[in-house]
């Protein structure tokens, strides 16, 4: 099944073979309901016991904490808020089944793994700052550590895995919740204001605000789960009231929203970014500085609603392609994707009915609440309006500067010590001015609340809104070295930014600061609101995709180059006498020295990792000896050249010469290769899949020095759930060509003086390694790239063969 799922008839798989404890069969009992008592690890959502709980037992957001002024119990009040609206939110989950089910798309991990990282990232998180000294479960903080940030729609290379019980699961979260309380309890530091990004208690807020990202990507895994495994939370927030009047699911729907219009804004000067002195939590990617001429353009009143995406719906948008990107055409054809993924048809095929799913509910189409759509729908929308209108000045959605000119002036003064808050008498006088951290438990009306000065409503909070910018750091990023791959990675031209929060958003996604981002297929609570100006483009946007350097191995002439590298022949490679032909066949150098070591160290070759495997070759070569191997690479280039060479045993490609000049050569595979062994999938070495564990040998060769993270990788190696097995080899090869392109250098490993000492790579693996594995031998190994026939690169990579311990 491709499309959601939301109201098909769908039985939840049980039979699951989780190693739960005897009490598995009541506890699928207890967990459909209201939850007993047992269930809260922190404080109950009661009223008068756990802050944000009003009267009427309703659970909403507590403002993001002043970190000039915070008292140790505004501290515990943010923390218990926090912990429990978590547990709030995933006591909508029914029985025990629903924890270990993977999402329809298969894209995120199930939702056990999200019950527990929140908990595990407070205290990876406070070990990595010094605060903390002993794990509580390393198994627990190796599994739980790192999420899912799927490479594209049709990755459904996801885990097949044994995940913990939900018993010792919540056993786990007690325990973090006493350790966490414990600290804001005794810890002398908290006391020493202000709390800034040097002050060691940073990392505590750290875990506050990641926690409140995924309450609101958690929340939106729930609408994607069928209605028979999901119930709502007695102490969520009502959802916002509809008029029923204008809430139906008739075909003929052009009275029953709200008529949006665009409004003119003149060119200003915008200032992005938020100051280092700000007293609130930020992420690394809101601070640094960035002044942009933002030119005359007009943006509409209102956030696009049901109502007006019902006329592309009904006017057959999905079904024609001239509307769509290619990518997402693509993506709409692989999801078989006919309506927004929130619509639930309720009538006979064609009769264009439909119903929303909410969080926990089906509801009658409440057409003025904003559409919830990803960005390949928001721009076929605006390219399709753009033809239905005649207009020569095409529509489109709008970019991060043009966001701050919709925003009152007030909200963009860096100064300001503003924050979005509201009280239980501002909502019922119906006086909120945003629709934003649990105010409602779902969108609101897109003219219900007041709007800015210049006539927009929404510019914060009901749905985020999708920009036309790629995710990008901002003049003066820095990345904080407690959690040093929170941003970097996704400064890859593959990430749209989402700006101005959603009715979930708490903490500081709820701030005016928040720059959050998502991949262009991906559901989040995000709509989008149409811009447009009298210049095609976008000059005002901020574009990494053209010649951006994560995207350089997603190149033909790299990937031609590299399959030189891999599969060319010695003359290919190098047609010179007197050149370095000693250098050439690298890959296979570098598979057959794991090879001879794991023999010579009596290894069983029965599973082998190549990571970084680019277009596969030592995978293939590692296959003669071990009976399973996996390559992983980033590039879908790199890992759709081997896959065909996995199939077809052969493949094309071109050979430069100069300039444009150059020959065809086919690169093949030995036949004698079992090519069934070999499995090769796209995944990012600083977030690899929980479910790869244990293998005989691991191959990371030519990878460090290209990662925005090298420990996060290195870091899986070893430890409770290491890549690699007790007694397996490690073999780790890199020229330490370090570029603050690929890497921040906070985090290169060597290549640098501190305090009048140099530091090299090698020592720095070596320090970072040796608690858990042996360094058995180093070599340096030569290779050569080809650029054409008169460049070629000479590299001395540097070989460290590693053995658990």
């Amino acid at each position: 099944m491709t499309r959601n799922p939301n109201l098909d008839i769908l039985t939840v798989k049980t039979s699951i073979s989780q190693k739960n404890e005897d009490r598995q069969l009541d506890l699928n009992k207890e967990l459909i309901g209201e939850r007993p008592e047992w269930w809260w690890t922190g404080k109950p959502p009661k009223y008068g016991i756990c802050p944000g709980v009003h009267l009427n037992g309703k659970i909403s957001s507590l403002p993001i904490l002043n970190l000039e002024k915070c008292s140790r119990q505004d501290i515990f009040d943010y923390f218990d808020n926090t912990w429990t609206l978590t547990e709030v939110l995933f006591s909508a989950l029914q029985g025990v089944p629903i924890f270990y089910q993977s999402p329809y798309h298969q894209l995120r991990h199930p939702l056990i793994f999200y019950y527990c990282h929140p908990a595990v990232f407070y205290i990876n998180k406070l070990l990595l700052a010094g605060i903390l000294t002993d794990p509580i479960n390393p198994y627990f903080e190796q599994l739980f550590e790192t999420g899912v940030d799927e490479m594209s729609w049709d990755d459904l290379s996801k885990n097949e895995m044994e995940w913990p019980s939900i018993i010792k699961v919540h056993q786990y979260r007690k325990q973090v919740y006493e350790t966490i309380k414990n600290i804001i309890e005794t810890s002398s530091e908290i006391d020493k204001l202000p709390i800034t990004p040097e002050h060691p208690m940073w990392t505590l807020f750290m875990g506050f605000e990641h926690e409140r990202i995924h309450l609101e990507t958690s929340s939106v895994l729930i609408r994607e789960f069928p209605l028979s495994v999901i119930s709502r939370p007695k102490n969520w927030p009502e959802n916002y009231p509809i008029d029923e009047t204008k809430s139906n699911l008739l075909t003929q729907i052009s009275e029953d929203y709200i008529a949006n219009k665009m409004i003119q804004i003149s060119g200003q000067e915008v200032s992005i970014g938020k100051p280092y002195s700000h007293p609130t939590y930020g992420w690394d990617n809101e601070y640094g500085l960035r002044t942009t001429m933002v030119e005359e353009f007009s943006a509409s009143q209102f956030l696009v609603s049901n109502g007006e995406f019902y006329q592309f719906v009904k006017d057959g948008g999905y079904n024609q392609k001239q509307y769509w990107t290619e990518s997402g055409w693509k993506w709409r054809i692989f999801r078989n994707v006919k309506w927004p993924t929130f619509w639930v048809a309720s009538g006979a095929a064609g009769s264009h009915q439909y119903q929303l799913r909410t969080c926990f509910e089906l509801i009658n189409m409440p057409w003025s609440w904003p559409v919830i759509v990803n960005y390949h729908e928001a721009k076929a929308y605006c390219a399709w309006l753009t033809e239905k209108e005649h207009t020569e000045i095409p529509y489109r959605v709008i970019t991060e500067s043009e966001h701050h000119l919709l925003r009152d002036k007030h909200s963009s003064d860096p100064s300001d010590q503003y924050k979005i808050n509201f009280s239980n008498k501002d909502q019922q006088e119906n006086k909120l001015s945003q629709n934003i951290n649990l105010a409602y438990g779902s969108e609101s009306t897109v003219n219900a609340l007041l709007p800015t000065d210049s006539g927009f409503y929404d510019v914060f909070g009901n749905i985020w809104e999708w920009c036309e910018d790629d995710f990008n750091p901002l003049p003066g990023f820095k990345i904080h070295p407690i959690y040093d791959d929170f941003s970097t990675p996704c400064f890859d031209g593959e990430h749209k930014m989402i700006m101005g929060g959603s009715f979930i958003s708490t903490g500081d996604e709820s701030s005016i600061f928040a720059r959050f981002h998502f991949r262009p297929h991906f559901f989040q609570h995000a709509g989008f609101r149409l811009a447009r100006s009298e210049k095609a483009t976008t000059s005002n946007a901020v574009y990494l995709s053209s010649n951006n350097h994560h995207n350089v191995y997603e190149n033909q002439m790299i990937l031609n180059e590299y399959l030189l590298l891999h599969y060319g022949s010695t003359e290919d490679t190098m047609p010179y006498a007197f050149g370095p032909k000693d250098a050439t066949n690298f890959p296979s150098r570098c598979a057959q020295l794991l090879t001879e070591w794991t023999k010579k160290l009596e290894i069983i070759p029965n599973r082998a990792l190549d990571l970084g495997c680019a277009v596969g070759k030592a995978s293939f070569e590692l296959a003669k000896t071990f009976k399973e191997v996996i390559g992983l690479d980033l590039s879908a280039n790199f890992i759709a050249a081997a896959n065909t060479l996995k199939q077809d045993g052969n493949l094309t490609y071109f050979c430069k010469d100069e300039g444009d000049l150059g020959h065809q050569i086919i690169a093949t595979l030995d036949p004698k290769i079992e090519r069934d062994r070999v499995t090769f999938q796209r995944a990012d070495a600083c977030a690899i899949p929980p479910y790869l564990v244990g293998f005989d040998a691991v191959l990371v060769s030519n990878l460090l020095c290209r990662l925005p993270s090298p420990k996060a990788c290195l870091s899986r190696m070893g430890g409770a759930r290491g890549l690699v097995k007790l007694g397996g080899i490690l073999v780790v090869i890199s020229p330490y060509t370090w570029l603050e392109d690929f890497t921040p250098k906070d985090v290169w490993l060597g290549g640098y003086k501190k305090d009048g000492i140099a530091h090299f790579s090698a020592d720095e693996i070596q320090d970072f390694l040796k608690d858990d594995f042996a360094l058995l031998h180093q070599e340096d190994i030569p290779l050569i790239i080809r650029e054409h026939r008169r460049k070629y690169q000479y590299i001395v990579s540097h070989a460290m063969i590693w053995q658990r311990i």
